[in-house]
């Protein structure tokens, strides 16, 4: 009777002969196909890697979309490049996919959020809200005083999307940044997080608003009374 088995670091199969108990036949039958399994996903894995670096945007979009739902942490790093992708498309599908990941992602992208240009940033506050993790929140709030207002909007709005409470005090603050879009994502976040004690600073931020900025205060201010009833 004759086997087959994969070696420890090989990519062949070697013949395993003089296996007589049934027993053992039948578990090296299952190791190999495991094996086998195990080869055809590192084959497809480095794949979907190479095609992230496509001339078809379509085709890096679909890779950057595949490679999310492997769950595999070596995706990250060919996933956070992709970040930086020229086609709005491929960047935001990295970003969802990198959030897919979770938990893996987190210390990676917040590495990124560092030492990356606005335009990366923004898209790694994105991936970071898909996670949620709360061990992220604080990187989040430190967001909100960066230099690209790309970044704060996103943040911002991120903080919301979470919900944790701790972000309450550090919005509150950015109701008086300096860019409009900022201060409206700073607003609807307030909402979302439906804390009571957000109620004055929207009505004295509400007052030098112009009339969307008011429109999105009246709105973040019902959402409080309606969340205290």
């Amino acid at each position: 009777m004759i086997n087959y088995l994969f070696t420890e670091n090989s990519k062949s199969i070697y013949r395993c002969e003089n296996m007589k108990d049934k027993y053992k036949r039948k578990k090296a039958v299952k190791v190999s196909k495991k094996e086998t399994e195990k080869n055809n996903e590192n084959i497809q894995l480095k794949i979907l890697i190479q095609n992230l670096g496509d001339k078809d945007p379509e085709l890096r979009k679909e890779a950057a979309e595949n490679l999310g739902k492997t769950g595999d942490s070596n995706a990250i790093e060919p996933l956070i490049h992709a970040l930086n992708d020229d086609n709005l498309q491929v960047r935001f599908q990295a970003a969802k996919s990198l959030g897919k990941i979770g938990k893996p992602a987190v210390e990676p992208l917040i590495l990124a959020m560092k030492v990356d240009e606005g335009n990366v940033r923004r898209y790694v506050a994105f991936a970071l809200k898909n996670i949620g993790e709360s061990s992220v929140v604080q990187h989040l709030i430190e967001s909100l005083k960066d230099e690209d207002w790309g970044v704060k909007k996103s943040a911002a709005r991120s903080l919301g999307e979470i919900g944790n409470i701790t972000a309450l005090d550090p919005l509150v603050e950015t109701l008086e940044d300096e860019d409009w879009g900022v201060r409206m994502a700073a607003v609807r976040s307030l909402g979302d997080l439906g804390d009571e004690r957000a109620i004055d600073p929207i009505k004295k931020a509400r007052r030098k608003g112009d009339k969307d900025f008011k429109k999105a205060a009246n709105k973040a201010l019902k959402k409080i009374k309606d969340n205290k009833g």
